[in-house]
């Protein structure tokens, strides 16, 4: 064990906040070495503390799917991949069922997914029926595009407790939205009162490993409900594509290495897609999913890549994992 890495590790499960480099050395390990295995175990270790040993499985529908023009080489929705030309939505009474099948099946939190030119009063209409139909207590939270102040009130009024938001990797670069924006957008939803939860996405094998670290200190700086790390899906012949994907084992890498790296008020750490080696890591969050995903060629996702509220639950058990019953303490 190298004893640098090792002190590192002793100080992040201790409380201190970990500076680039040191964050990056813990990122430059190959993945079958003592020194992964060890940032996998005390990363572990740090989730079952911070969250009282209770992975949380969260669960998200999609209000609409489009063809999207914000150029996101990454996501199946990108107009650029041609893989949706066709747009549609669900009604009000298909959305309402999607939420209840969820909360039947015991998600800690629901998400409520448009697309980002989906139009936001629309949405609403679709949110307070959804908001209506659940339990008071059960969480609700948004997955929008970006927002100014005033929406982001609207959302809260409308009874989501958070948003879901990322600046994504190579954000300007791989996709058409300043980083700026989402930034901003950030900014609103917490002004607003709602909590924001994020995550170091989508991950490829080009990313370096300062490119991970400051993502990681970003992610973790603004005090969100959960942070994480997910790789990337790669959407069949897109130039996306080409570059390849990481391994479950490196995902789960840097899903530890994201646990270490943020403050332990942070109690969350999510992974996706749902694995064992990411709940190994220090993942004690997954979402399953139904209707449009960004990661999927499917139509409805729930035919192709996404999971069920029960199989995220088993992956979580089979790691040795509890799971929570009842709402989200991370967006408490």
């Amino acid at each position: 064990m190298d004893q640098t890495t090792a002190e590192i590790v002793h100080r992040a499960v201790g409380g201190e906040q970990l500076a680039k480099d040191q964050i990056v050395k813990l990122l430059s390990w190959p993945g079958a070495s003592e020194e992964t295995y060890h940032i996998l175990y005390a990363a572990r270790q740090l989730s079952h503390r911070l969250c009282a040993s209770a992975a949380e499985v969260h669960a998200q529908f999609a209000v609409n799917l489009a063809p999207c023009g914000c150029g996101c080489l990454f996501c199946s929705f990108a107009a650029v991949n041609n893989i949706f030309t066709q747009s549609t939505r669900l009604t009000v009474e298909q959305a309402v069922a999607a939420a209840r099948q969820f909360e039947a099946d015991g998600a800690q939190a629901i998400f409520v997914m448009a697309t980002a030119h989906f139009p936001i009063e629309e949405y609403f209409t679709i949110a307070r029926e959804v908001r209506h139909s659940l339990s008071a207590d059960t969480t609700l939270v948004a997955n929008v595009g970006d927002q100014d102040d005033a929406t982001a009130r609207q959302l809260a009024d409308a009874g989501f407790r958070g948003v879901y938001h990322a600046v994504r990797l190579r954000e300007g670069v791989d996709t058409k939205i300043d980083p700026r924006t989402r930034l901003a957008s950030i900014a609103a939803f917490k002004d607003a009162g709602l909590s924001v939860g994020t995550c170091v996405e989508p991950v490829g094998p080009e990313h370096t490993n300062e490119e991970l670290a400051d993502a990681i200190l970003l992610a973790g700086s603004f005090g969100p409900a959960y942070s994480g790390a997910a790789r990337r899906i790669a959407i069949p012949d897109t130039v996306m594509a080409q570059r390849g994907m990481i391994s479950e084992l490196r995902m789960a890498h840097i899903v530890g290495v994201t646990r270490l790296a943020t403050p332990h008020s942070v109690l969350g750490n999510c992974t996706h897609e749902p694995c064992t080696l990411g709940a190994m890591g220090g993942a004690n969050l997954f979402w399953a999913e139904v209707g449009a995903n960004p990661r999927d060629v499917e139509e409805k996702t729930e035919e192709g890549r996404g999971g069920t509220v029960a199989h995220c639950k088993d992956i979580f058990r089979e790691a040795g994992w509890d799971v929570l019953s009842g709402p989200s303490r991370f967006y408490a």
